[in-house]
């Protein structure tokens, strides 16, 4: 009886505080936009969502929207920006603390930025982390089962996104002068003379989900696409304006494409940034910027932190580190990978812990398998999971895609060892990717505790060793 008790106590307490979450997190979040009074009121605000493609559709945006003078901030999983300065992301999250992105956007603000773009994920959504952030555009990549075991399933997730778009609906409208500067208008009379900032949709019309995305309403769209004949039958909105991309490219010196009869040379390594490129087309298209700029801007772009990154010290072989960690966007890194010029891709790569996602790690090992020719299976994120049985996890899918313990599969649990591993194993003309952590810059350990690190940093400290006996 006495433990029959103890359950219905620990059940009533769990499921007291479960109805409790929401309220705390939609409290906090006011809390936070009224104690740095409301600075989205003041900036043209950028949410972007998907799948994948988040991070570096804001940078693209940013560089853009920098290329015709504006100035702007951002928040993301790579980089943070406070229209001054700009700074790898160390939070180990995307959207950071309801406080930390307010205080951000007050930067924003001081610093004079017109705009503010913030990547906005389904775990912050869930949490209200977008209320009390008055958006103008909101963005949509693409969508694939992912952190589907945090939301319960596929349809949770989806509507966890969606609730942007329908949060865009009820945000105030803004008001802006001729320098692309919001303006005050508590009263109507002041709007007049001012240009009103409309709510904008932006999609990935080949996703089957874009219709869901679109439906929500706003005072204009944009939509992209590969395949214009395939789409046209969709019972779209009538005020969507839609961009095709052909003619598509992708090698060692980047990415070219066409778009609306404009020729596009996008810097960066990977067929798949053309459509990241796209978001930040239809972000300027939509505020009116000439497509002189966004050409000049685009084919401007540096590399983004950890997003395809070659790290060259001189080695007779590349070194790529991604922030890559779920099996379609990996599946993406090896699409590129086949246009660079090589002999053999020794991967180095692991899956996070806390419950993330546990299903997806055999399908990392099993891509890592298939198409590398040495696969390292190392720690990752292990949070409070044991990470050796996540290192197993992943090695099983890598077992059943052929390859072999201590031959061309090795199981490694310190990530300097695997890394270091990789690197002695490649030769002339081989690649080494290191994959799923890209420029964050700590390892997620038990008891929320944080190892600093940076697989760049690491990369460069272990190839200075080996140069010091002579490259193979």
């Amino acid at each position: 009886m006495n433990k029959l008790l103890a359950r219905c106590k620990r059940f009533i307490y769990h499921s007291f505080f479960r109805r409790l979450i929401p309220s705390y997190h939609f409290a906090l979040n006011w809390l936070a936009a009224a104690y740095y009074h409301h600075p989205s009121q003041q900036l043209i605000v950028i949410g972007v969502t998907g799948t994948t493609g988040k991070t570096t559709s804001v940078f693209l945006i940013a560089e853009v929207l920098r290329a015709a003078g504006y100035k702007v901030g951002y928040t993301s999983t790579a980089m943070f920006s406070d229209g001054q300065k700009d700074w790898l992301n160390d939070k180990k999250m995307t959207m950071v603390g309801r406080f930390f992105t307010q205080r951000l956007l007050r930067q924003m603000v001081s610093n004079g930025c017109h705009y503010a773009i913030v990547e906005t994920t389904s775990q912050g959504i869930l949490q209200y982390r977008h209320r009390f952030i008055n958006y103008d555009i909101a963005v949509f990549t693409g969508l694939y089962p992912e952190h589907i075991e945090a939301h319960g399933g596929f349809d949770n997730y989806r509507r966890a996104k969606g609730r942007l778009f329908s949060h865009l609906r009820a945000c105030q409208y803004k008001y802006i002068n001729d320098q692309q500067r919001v303006q005050s208008t508590d009263h109507g009379f002041k709007r007049i003379g001012l240009n009103k900032v409309l709510k904008t949709v932006i999609a990935n019309l080949d996703d089957e989900y874009a219709p869901y995305f679109l439906s929500f309403g706003s005072d204009q769209a944009f939509g992209y696409t590969q395949r214009p004949k395939e789409i046209e039958e969709h019972n779209w909105p009538e005020q969507l304006k839609i961009l095709s991309i052909d003619q598509l490219q992708s090698g060692i010196h980047g990415t070219d494409f066409s778009c609306q009869d404009q020729i596009i040379h996008l810097p960066i390594l990977g067929a798949f940034n053309a459509f990241n490129a796209l978001n930040a087309i239809a972000v300027a298209l939509s505020q009116e910027i000439d497509w002189p700029i966004i050409r000049s801007g685009l084919a401007a772009i540096p590399g983004l932190a950890g997003r395809l990154e070659m790290i060259d010290q001189g080695q007779p072989f590349s070194v790529i580190v991604d922030y890559a960690f779920e099996p379609v966007a990996l599946s993406k890194i090896y699409e590129t990978l086949e246009l660079v010029n090589h002999k053999k891709i020794i991967h180095v790569l692991g899956s996070a812990g806390g419950g993330r996602d546990v299903a997806r790690r055999p399908k990392l090992g099993q891509i890592a398998g298939q198409l590398a020719d040495y696969v390292i299976v190392t720690n990752e994120d292990p949070y409070d999971d044991d990470p050796r049985l996540i290192i197993d996890q992943v090695a099983v899918g890598a077992e059943h895609a052929g390859k072999i313990h201590n031959k061309n599969l090795l199981t490694i649990l310190d990530r300097r060892e695997a890394i270091a591993k990789a690197l002695s194993l490649a030769k002339k003309d081989d690649i080494v990717l290191i994959t799923g952590k890209g420029s964050e810059q700590a390892i997620c350990l038990a008891a929320g505790r944080k190892l600093p690190w940076d697989d760049r940093q690491v990369v460069r400290e272990e190839l200075a060793k080996l140069a010091i006996d002579g490259w193979q």
